[in-house]
Order: structure tokens, then sequence, then C-alpha cells
């Protein structure tokens, strides 16, 4: 029996696992069920029935879910790898996952409820976070046991059991008497544990008395009462930061999921500030300017933030009041030009900058900054779909976001919930979110392919669970909507096969995120022929698109952004930039880019001439490093300016570079792409810093 005590904690969240309702079920999918629940015991899933099984599951899963019920963590993700394994399935945990939804089913009042202290806690710090389980009507037998997972993406302190006086020291204690429990550790695979291995994890075992309706069991992480300084929170702010609890009735090993409960994190001290702007403006137009000031973690600071000062070439430009973590001022640049803006707090202590502005006066397209590719706690990430928008939006200043959670882990309520939040969120003119998802098999049926889509009406997912190979993903788009009102966007993370590559679907491709830099990737797709362009993203699973901190193990980078050239800012413009291959990749700065080959642009296609002049601008966020030229997959220009002491500083770069093919190819209509045919001189023209 573990020592009991009380403290006071701050918000309460209480959130009921489930209440009386009318039956959910249509009367035939009820009759399935039941005969289901009915067999399980007498004819457990095999290889033969695993498939009709998961798609009745799956059918069960989502009707519940459109209910308004809470989905057990990791059923849709279980149902999916049967259904995308087709005849070779096999039965996996897919009877643990219905017996779970049968309890649930068969006892909506059996699961009792879970209540929380909330928060805010800060990131970083030292807190107390306590979990209360209030008994249903189900009872807890000696045997029993309740687990505390561990989100395999969160970075609290490793909390203990042995020593009270020890930083993440965790107490339990019940209502209950004459009942004692006994420390262990039970194996848990998923996102709550190993992921992709087991995890051996803690786990309260009841080893005396019984726990019936009504009796509570308290968890405390960070139980400060025997000296603890208290549970250290991870460095994430978020507003569902999770503690998962999983409960065991008996001595059966089945444990059922209890709701996560929004736990907050919010950021600490300012340590830092970045300031956002458009990236090409005409002179004199009217932009808004975003000062964001942040902690040490990338989180928006809280407590005093102090004014700030902008400065164009050393010389003050604006003063700015402090309106807390992020400022907006509306101002105009009159000149043409390259801006480089400043900030500076108006004490000096805090000193930041902004993206290169280009005020340019020419009739051209603006650069529209987004992430393709980012998760929240829909799928194995953490966090809401509400809290990415609006990082997307805010933190980020992004002009474009797609919310492009695994489909392996959606159900069709969060499906019709994200559908929702993009037509909340997109505004023309101002912020554009599509509606997306990742379509998520292993390398061998084709690897990972982000799917977006022009507008959220009337689209469905075309999932991985009922098409499972990329062939199948193609036609089963194209049967489900326009090819002009898809995206396809392939990755090397759990890579795409770049062997094959629908062209009216597949314009680009992803290669950089949080998981590392994989220029190879897409030039493994241009080595195989395909006209594509290249985009780079996040990869966030923390609700942090488009400007986030490295985390470690796999988040082991800060996200990248795709650039698009588009006239305005707008659905269907950002979406026919993409579609045109009108895009570029960073890791994350907002570089300014300009490239054309006689005369034509950035994506396109341009008529055959024996003679080739490739016309480029840089405006860099740093000194210029290098600058390369590839053809056919080899380097055959390169310059590099940090060697060379005059231009080692300079963040400018304008090339003029003229290219004579050697030879004609014989037949160049036999060869649309004639430059794989011959070799060729390069001349410098002109190349300026």
């Amino acid at each position: 029996m573990f020592k009991s005590f009380s403290t006071g904690l701050g918000l309460l969240a209480v959130v009921a696992v489930f209440s009386a309702q009318a039956d959910y079920l249509s009367p035939d999918l009820r009759s399935r069920v039941d005969q289901l629940k009915a067999s399980l015991d007498s004819k457990p899933t095999n290889e033969r029935n695993a498939q009709a099984r998961a798609r009745l599951t799956w059918e069960w899963i989502n009707a519940h879910a459109m209910n308004g019920g809470y989905v057990p963590v990791n059923s849709t993700q279980v149902v999916a790898s049967v259904l995308a394994a087709g005849s070779n399935a096999s039965p996996g945990p897919l009877d643990a996952t219905i017996r779970e939804l049968a309890f649930i089913d068969s006892n909506p009042s059996g699961l009792g409820t879970l209540t929380a202290t909330v928060g805010p806690f800060e990131a970083g710090a030292y807190a107390t976070v306590a979990q209360t389980f209030t008994v249903g009507s189900e009872p807890i037998q000696t045997g029993g046991s309740i687990m505390l997972a561990r989100h395999f993406m969160t970075n609290f302190g490793a909390w203990q059991t042995a020593d009270p006086t020890a930083p993440n020291y965790l107490s339990i204690r019940t209502s209950a008497s004459k009942v004692s429990f006994s420390a262990t550790t039970s194996p848990l695979r998923g996102m709550h544990g190993g992921f992709r291995n087991f995890r051996e994890t803690m786990t309260f075992e009841l080893a005396s008395g019984t726990l019936t309706t009504g009796d509570t069991v308290t968890f405390t992480w960070g139980d400060t009462s025997g000296g603890s300084p208290g549970l250290m929170m991870g460095t994430v702010s978020s507003d569902r930061m999770p503690l998962p609890v999983y409960v065991s009735f008996n001595n059966q090993d089945q444990f059922i999921s209890l709701p996560i409960q929004p736990i907050q994190v919010v950021g600490t001290s300012i340590s830092g500030v970045t300031g956002f702007a458009p990236s090409v403006l005409s002179p004199g137009e009217s932009f808004e300017l975003s000062i964001r000031a942040r902690d040490p973690y990338y989180n928006r600071a809280t407590g005093n933030v102090p004014n700030w000062i902008v400065k164009l070439d050393g010389e003050p430009w604006l003063n700015v009041t402090s309106t807390g973590a992020i400022s907006l001022v509306n101002t105009s640049l009159k000149d043409a030009g390259i801006y480089r803006p400043t900030i500076e707090s108006t004490e000096g202590d805090i000193i930041g900058s902004i993206n290169p502005i280009l005020v340019s006066a020419e009739n051209r397209d603006r650069i529209y900054w987004g992430d393709i590719h980012g998760h929240s706690g829909f799928a194995e990430g953490i966090g809401t779909p509400e809290r990415f928008m609006q990082w997307a939006k805010e933190d980020a200043r992004l002009d474009y976001v797609t919310h492009s959670e695994h489909d392996i882990w959606l159900d069709d309520y969060e499906w019709e919930v994200l559908r929702e939040i993009v037509r909340r969120y997109t505004k023309d003119g101002e912020f554009v979110a599509y509606l997306g998802y990742e379509w998520t098999v292993n390398n061998l049926r084709g690897g990972h392919h982000n799917v977006l889509f022009r507008t959220p009406d009337d689209r469905q997912r075309v999932p991985a669970q009922f098409f499972s190979t990329l062939a199948r993903l193609y036609t089963g788009l194209r049967n489900a909507a326009k090819t002009d009102d898809v995206v396809v966007i392939p990755h090397a993370h759990q890579a795409g096969d770049y062997r094959l590559s629908d062209p009216a679907l597949e314009p680009l491709i992803e290669i950089m995120s949080q998981h590392g830099n994989f220029e190879w990737f897409g030039r493994m797709y241009l080595k195989q022929g395909h006209q594509v362009g290249f985009t780079a993203a996040s990869d966030n699973h923390l609700s942090q698109p488009g400007y986030s901190a490295a985390l470690g193990n796999s988040l082991a980078q800060r996200g990248g952004l795709g650039a698009i050239l588009a006239p305005n800012r707008t659905v269907d413009d950002i979406f026919d930039g993409m579609k045109a291959l009108k895009s570029y990749a960073t890791t994350g700065d907002r570089i300014i880019l300009d490239f054309d080959i006689n005369g034509v642009g950035m994506g396109q296609r341009a008529p055959f001439a024996q003679k080739r002049t490739i016309t480029a601008s840089v405006h860099g966020t740093a000194p210029i490093d290098s600058v390369t030229l590839m053809k056919n997959d080899q380097p055959i220009w390169q310059e590099n300016y940090l060697q060379t002491e005059s231009k080692r500083n300079h963040r400018e770069l304008t090339l003029l570079l003229s290219f004579e093919s050697a030879s004609k190819p014989t037949n160049p209509g036999d060869n649309p792409r004639g430059w794989r045919t011959w070799d060729g001189t390069m001349q410098v023209v002109d190349a300026e810093i």
C-alpha cells in the first residue's frame, strides 16, 4: 500500500468514458457485431477469417466514432494492419481489439471515469500532475492492474516509485480500505509503448482486495510530499499532453485504454525572437509583420515580453509595443530592393531577424511558404487539430498547410473534424489549409505518400486499409476525384517507391523533413525519368507545422518548408502552383530563389534549343556557402563562396550561365528530354555577388 496524501493542483478536467444512449448501430450492423462478440471465444481470429472480421470491426469503430464515442487507442491501426495485408493477413492483436470494443459496447458504464489536473504547466519545469480513476460498474479484482504508460514522443522526466525525495517521484493512493498495490511492469507496444517494439511499462497490480463502483485511485506524478521537487515537464507546449492510463479488470492481461486527458503545457520565459514577413512585395504595398517571442524550446514565450525596435540597415525603422508573445504591425516599404530587417528588444538584450523581403515593381509571382506534412494526436502524435492549425497560422505564419494524419489511425469522425477545421481556417488572401492525409503502407507496398485535395467538400479518403498498393492508390484517387483536384507527395522517411509515379497526380517530391535530408530521393525520381518538382516539410508530430525545433530521436532537426510560386495567396493559385511544379524546398529558411532557362520559369518545359542561358538569383538568410548546378544527376558547375575572401559574407547572388550542346541529337522528337543524350560545355557569362 502506497502512502496516501493530498495536494491542491489547479484546474480539473473530468471526462466520462460513456453515457447511456440509444443504439448507435443499425439493426443489420448490430446483428453482425453481436454474432462476432458471441463467437470470439469459441472461434479465435485466424488467417481465414481475419479479413472479414477486420472489415466488420472497421464498420463498428466508425459507427461508434460518428456517434461521439471514444475509440480505443491503436484500434484503427490494428484493424488497418489486417486489412492492408489482404489475403496474407495475420490476426495479430485483432482479438484483443475486438474484446476491448466489446467491453465498451456491452457495458458502457463499466469503464468508469478519469479526471486530471490539467494545468497549465510550464515547459521544462518541475510540476505536480494528478489523475484520478473512479471505478465504474465493473470491479477491479485481485490480479487486475492499472498501467501508467508513456507516449513515445514525450520527454518528461523518467518517473520512479523508489525514492520519494528524488525528482519524478510517482505515488498511488486509493479511497478503498483493505486494498494494496504492488509495482511491476507490463509489455506495451504502440504509440504509448515501444511504438515498433514492446516496452516494459509501469504497472500497479492489485495485490489484495477488490475495487468496486465509486472507489477512487489517484496517481500523482511529481508527488512533493516526501521532498521530491516534482515531475520534470517536457519541453513541448501542448493543449493535450498525454499521460496515458490503461486498466485491466482481472488477471487476464486484457488492458483497456482510458480517454486521454487534456493536460496543458505552456512555454517558459523569453529566450529569443523571430519575425515573419511576406517574401515578395510591390513598392508601397501594405503588409503585416509578425514578431514572435519564443522560449528556449521554440514555444511561445510566457511572462514579460519586451517592446521591440525593428531596424533596417542598422537604423531604427519601427517601434513595436508588445502585445504578448506575438505582436503584429502593419507597415510598407516604399522603394524597390532587397530588405533584411532585424529585431531588438528596447533594452537590446534580445536580438532576432526577419526573413529577406524583395520589393519589386515587376509583375511577378509571389513566394508562398507552407508545410504539407504534419501530425497531431489524431494519429500517433501529440496535440489537437485546432492547435495544429493555430500554430501554422499564428506561430509559423505559413501561407498554406496540410494536416496530413496517417490514414491507418484516422476514423470517420476525425476526418469530418479535419474537414471542418480546413473550412473554418481557410480564407483566400490570408491563409490556406488543404484537406489531406498520409497514405501509410510499408516500403514493399509503395511507401508513405501525402494526399492533398484542392477543396474539402465531398472528399473521402482513399485509404491504405482498402487501397494497399501504390497502383491501387493512384486508381482509387482517379476514380474518387478529378486529377486536377488531387496532389500526391511521397517522402523518403518510409520511402515512397520512386520507380512509380502518376504524372497527373504526383507533381512534387518531399526531400527534407525533421527526419533528415533526402535530396537523393528526389534525384532518384528524376533518374527514373519522372518530371517532378521538390518540396520540404516538417513531418512534425507535435502540432508544430512550419516552425519547430529538433527534439531528438527521429525528429533530429528542425522542419523544412516548401515554397510555391503563385500570383495570389488563394486556394486555387497555390494548388495550381503545386500542380505546375513551381516549387522549391528549403531546410526551414525563407530563401528567395528565382531560376529560369531561356526565360522559361521554374517547373516548366522549355522548347528545344541548342544554346541555353540559365539565369538565377538567390537572396539568402545567411552568407552563401556554395551553388551547384546539376544535370543528369551530375554537377556541371559549382562555385564555393565562403572560400573567397571578397565573397565570404555576401547573402546575395546573381548568376548568368551559358550552356551550348556539343552536338544535336539525331532525332530530338524521340527523346523530349533530349539533354540526356549528349554532353556540352558551360561558360560563366556573369556571376555576381
